[in-house]
């Protein structure tokens, strides 16, 4: 994860470090986060800390419980199955938009994002890997012509990358040649113009993604509690 770098948007800049810290397992499922620790280690008020948790309480990333304070939102097997299942909801939706409509740069743009993913693959770079998801997401959106799908895989999209991580986590390097397989396969469906073949792809897709991060979860909760 990069060092904290102010810049503006101020509050944005703070809702993303403390993002990466979800996602990347710093702050933990459930775990209380305080303000005025926040602000301190950041440099920046409390107004800009609790500007910043608002925004991720909107991308489903923080719980702002009144009187008591902000929590990480828990990762349960509930929360695992309901984000990917609305996930393949709205993927699949504006992905057949984008089978039908599709432009050579479209297709040079997501070929593009293919081979940087690979070498990071190759680098073992997860970090890297990871933020190019994010692109290859939004650059499958250029045809959803729906503001309100686009807006909510916006904000999905934080806990997808979290999940990701906790999939790493329980299938390492094999978690990433998947992932690669998985975006090969979209993108020779995409360009086939085959919507039924890329739907199933992704229904495929996120039912592994599902097991492997609900698994990883529990077998964190049963050493959790094996421990002395």
């Amino acid at each position: 994860m990069t060092d904290f770098k102010p810049r503006e948007p101020l509050t944005e800049q703070v809702a993303r470090h403390l993002e990466n810290q979800i996602a990347f397992g710093q702050l933990k499922s459930g775990e209380r986060i305080y303000e005025s620790t926040m602000a301190r280690q950041l440099d920046v008020s409390h107004g800009s800390i609790r500007e910043g948790l608002l925004l991720l309480e909107k991308r489903h990333l923080v719980q702002n419980i009144p009187r008591k304070g902000a929590f990480v939102t828990r990762l349960d097997a509930f929360f695992v199955r309901s984000l990917y299942e609305v996930m393949v909801l709205y993927l699949g939706h504006t992905g057949r938009k984008l089978v039908r409509a599709w432009q050579p740069a479209d297709m040079d743009r997501l070929e593009s994002l293919y081979t940087q993913m690979r070498d990071a693959h190759r680098r073992n770079d997860l970090t890297q890997f990871l933020d190019l998801g994010i692109e290859y997401t939004q650059a499958s959106l250029a045809y959803a012509d729906n503001h309100f799908i686009v807006s909510a895989i916006e904000n999905l999209w934080p806990s997808a990358k979290r999940c990701a991580f906790v999939a790493f986590q329980q299938g390492g390097h094999d978690t990433l040649s998947d992932n690669l397989a998985y975006m090969r396969a979209s993108i020779d469906a995409i360009r086939q113009r085959d919507e039924t073949q890329l739907c199933r792809i992704l229904e495929g897709y996120a039912q592994q993604q599902c097991v492997k991060v609900i698994a990883c979860i529990e077998a964190t909760e049963t050493d959790y509690h094996a421990s002395p």
